[in-house]
């Protein structure tokens, strides 16, 4: 079947946001006296914004919401939203394939306003289509309810939706939705689920004219 439009995860996949994310998380624990050192730093990649709640709140006080933990965490981020870094040829490769006509949409287990922090930071969000956060859908990652809303959204079969994922729930998401999984293997985490995997983002070009 041929590839007619390219579905990005932003965190890990576009932008190396994964430090700004830990440092947010650390200090949000911080400002409650939380301590999250027993974790290893990467226990939470690939995890939505609920499930790092679910698995910290009764370490925070109870009165704190959560929808209070989302605004102090997000202060945090935005606060130190210049230490974000592209992932090397991530703002080329989107630029490249709005050249060639290719739909593209970022889909992410983040919230509205990190996603739209994120790709504002790298220089492309005039170039998605639309953008997906969790805010957007009613469940995240590795529900496949993100990407079958990517597929309706544009008008296409899931089969011509071409995904760009870092991490296992973003595969099994796409995968459980009938999308194209593609596995961008830039770190050390497992994306051998995928139905084909990446080292470089500028390979998505070739799959996509491929096609």
């Amino acid at each position: 079947m041929t590839i007619r439009a390219v579905a990005w995860d932003v965190d890990g996949t576009l932008v190396d946001s994964e430090p700004l994310h830990l440092r947010a998380l650390l200090a949000t624990c911080a400002d409650y006296g939380v301590d999250i050192s027993d974790l290893p730093d990467d226990r939470f990649v690939g995890v939505d914004l609920y499930g790092v709640w679910e698995a910290l709140k009764d370490r925070y006080p109870w009165s704190l919401s959560r929808e209070r933990w989302i605004i102090v965490l997000n202060e945090h981020y935005q606060r130190n939203a210049d230490s974000l870094k592209p992932i090397p040829g991530a703002a080329e490769t989107v630029r490249a394939l709005a050249e060639r006509d290719i739909p593209q949409v970022a889909v992410s287990n983040s919230n509205r306003v990190v996603v739209d922090t994120n790709l504002k930071t790298l220089g492309v969000a005039d170039l998605m289509r639309f953008s997906l956060s969790l805010d957007d859908v009613p469940a995240g990652k590795p529900d496949p309810a993100p990407y079958r809303m990517v597929a309706e959204r544009l008008g296409l079969a899931p089969g011509e939706v071409l995904s760009i994922e870092d991490s296992p729930s973003g595969i099994a998401s796409a995968r459980a939705a009938g999308v194209v999984s593609v596995g961008f293997a830039a770190s050390p985490v497992d994306v051998g689920a995928a139905d084909r995997t990446i080292k470089t983002l500028d390979e998505v070009i070739g799959l996509v004219t491929a096609s």
